[in-house]
């Protein structure tokens, strides 16, 4: 059984169509790469799949349950996580309280807890710090962990991001464009920590992404979008070579040498 089955997803904005009959399926383990040029309709594909906008029409399904009409906090207590491709971090926190405040929907205190600061309450905050810095420790940004996020690097605060969207404990994460903005140094250094976290913490991904580089050298296979439709599905070396691919991305009449 596929870990994410979308079927004949459609998204009508008004009179515009941003997403037209799109399907795809991710099975346990593989790293999916969402490519395609500008306005095709990828990120929006994720805000379905997490419930940040409604559907117009279609089926998802995770893990065998169907996830639509879930709001987001739901569709991540199901075990779907993300990324953003505009960093969304809480800046003027700490390192440790952004990944600290991606557990708490997880907490195993109730409100009367947390209020009279019981020892249950106690306890799991303790738990809850514990396995932050563990992260933060997995992820290289232990040193960091009282610094304030706006204080990180580029490069370091999309490695928090990956941190923080990890403490919901994801079985699906997904990323929307995590190498944007990073040189090839970065680059090549995030490669290695998405293959390293998608086999420490044994899941799934999809990401959307454009540096091609960074999908040939990380994705298994590749889904591609143009206006809203998938246009292409396959491995790197038979997308890269498609003729709807290269027209989508460079014009009519492109041959690769």
């Amino acid at each position: 059984m596929s870990m994410l089955v979308v079927s004949n997803l459609n998204k009508n904005f008004g009179g515009l169509k941003a997403v037209a009959n799109f399907d795809i399926h991710l099975d346990k383990g593989e790293v999916v790469g969402l490519i395609g040029p500008n306005g095709a309709g990828k990120t929006t594909v994720f805000n379905l799949i997490t419930g940040m906008f409604p559907i117009s029409s279609g089926s998802i399904q995770f893990m065998g349950e169907s996830i639509v009409g879930l709001p987001p906090f739901m569709v991540c207590s199901k075990g779907i996580a993300r990324t953003f491709q505009n960093i969304r971090l809480f800046k003027q926190h700490t390192v440790l309280d952004n990944v600290r405040s991606a557990m708490h929907f997880r907490a195993g205190y109730t409100l009367l807890d947390a209020t009279l600061r019981t020892p249950k309450y106690r306890a799991e905050e303790e738990r809850i710090i514990e396995h932050s810095r563990e992260l933060l420790q997995t992820l290289n940004l232990i040193n960091r962990e009282s610094d304030l996020a706006a204080n990180l690097s580029y490069g370091d605060q999309r490695r928090l991001e990956i941190a923080r969207a990890l403490a919901t404990q994801p079985k699906l994460l997904l990323l929307d464009e995590p190498a944007a903005g990073m040189n090839p140094n970065e680059v090549a250094r995030l490669v290695d920590l998405i293959k390293f976290v998608k086999s420490h913490f044994d899941l799934t991904v999809l990401l959307i992404e454009h540096q091609m580089g960074f999908v040939m050298n990380l994705c298994e296979r590749l889904v591609v979008m143009d206006f809203g439709q998938v246009i292409a599905k396959g491995d790197p070396a038979e997308v890269r070579n498609d003729p709807k691919v290269l027209e989508a991305y460079l014009g009519k009449g492109v041959t690769v040498a």
